[in-house]
């Protein structure tokens, strides 16, 4: 009795690469990053969760995956909210990036500090006790409009101060 060893057929690597990556069950927006928030932010940021609107810039909001209090999303491409972000660097007395001169608007009584990205702005809170971070893409121009329809749940759940 003789065995020949089997053959196991050859696919190539990026026939298998493909079939992994960019096949998605679903058209939800991407989650963005979950923070980690402080204790003291988590509270705000489970207000914050329960007020903010179903619609961001004419946008609808989805279920983010995970599911968590501290993220949400508007639109596709996504405008992505997170809350209990770090204190951005730049606002930092001491660190490399801080700058008390930073660009900065007040949209509605919520002070927010402007950082352009690649493909659009990121906006985050200032003086407010948690860091809520807002990105907005490009395609939403101008990118401050968003901030508006967040501007009266970010009041309610997240007071002012430091």
């Amino acid at each position: 009795m003789s065995f020949a060893p089997r053959r196991w057929p050859r696919l190539p690597i990026a026939v298998l690469l493909l079939s992994a990556v960019g096949c998605s069950d679903s058209d939800e927006p991407a989650a963005p990053a979950v923070p980690t928030p402080s204790t003291r932010a988590v509270t705000f940021c489970k207000a914050l969760h329960d007020e903010l609107p179903t619609k961001v810039d004419g946008l609808d909001r989805h279920e983010t995956r995970p599911a968590s209090a501290f993220t949400a999303v508007w639109g596709k491409p996504a405008v992505n909210l997170r809350c209990g972000v770090p204190r951005p660097d730049v606002l930092t007395p001491g660190s490399e990036h801080y700058n008390p001169t930073a660009d900065s608007v007040d949209v509605n009584g919520v002070g927010w500090l402007l950082e352009k990205q690649d493909d659009g702005y990121r906006f985050t809170t200032t003086l407010r006790k948690a860091y809520v971070e807002v990105t907005v893409p490009s395609k939403y121009a101008p990118e401050v409009n968003s901030l508006t329809d967040l501007a009266e749940a970010i009041k309610k759940a997240v007071p002012s101060g430091i």
